[in-house]
C-alpha cells in the first residue's frame, strides 16, 4: 500500500520561509514523478511543483517560480519543497502525490497534507 506523509508546515510571516517534506513508502516503481499541490479554502486545487525521478527535471506553477524549489532523494523516495518569500496568496493545505511516469502525476495517490499559514 502506497503511503505519503507530508510534514514541515506551519505559520510564518510574509516573506518568510518553510521547507516541506514528503516521505513515500510502499511505492515500488523506480520511474515516477512526485508533485506538490495546494488547496486553499474556497479555491480549487493548484499544482505547485513536480519533479521527475528519471532526470530530476522540475516544473513549477508560474505563481511560485523563483520562490519555491523542489528536490528529491530517489534512494528514500522523498521529495522536498523549499518555499521562500512566502506571500499572502500562499496559505493552503499542501499535499504531495506520486504516480508512475513523467510530470505531472495524477493526485490519486496523495497524502493528508500539511497546513501552511502566512501572516502579514
Amino acid at each position: 500500500q502506497v503511503q505519503l506523509v507530508e510534514s514541515g508546515g506551519g505559520s510564518v510571516h510574509s516573506g518568510g520561509s518553510l521547507t516541506l517534506s514528503c516521505e513515500v513508502s510502499g511505492f515500488t516503481s523506480g520511474y515516477y514523478a512526485i508533485a506538490w499541490f495546494r488547496q486553499a479554502p474556497g479555491k480549487g486545487r493548484e499544482a505547485v511543483s513536480c519533479i521527475a525521478s528519471s532526470d530530476g527535471k522540475t516544473y513549477y506553477a508560474d505563481s511560485v517560480k523563483g520562490r519555491f524549489t523542489t528536490s528529491r532523494d530517489n534512494f528514500k523516495t522523498t521529495a522536498i519543497l523549499q518555499m521562500s518569500n512566502l506571500k499572502a496568496e500562499d496559505p493552503a493545505l499542501y499535499f504531495c502525490a506520486i504516480d508512475q511516469g513523467p510530470c505531472w502525476p495524477l493526485a490519486d495517490r496523495k497524502g493528508q497534507g500539511t497546513q501552511v499559514t502566512v501572516s502579514s
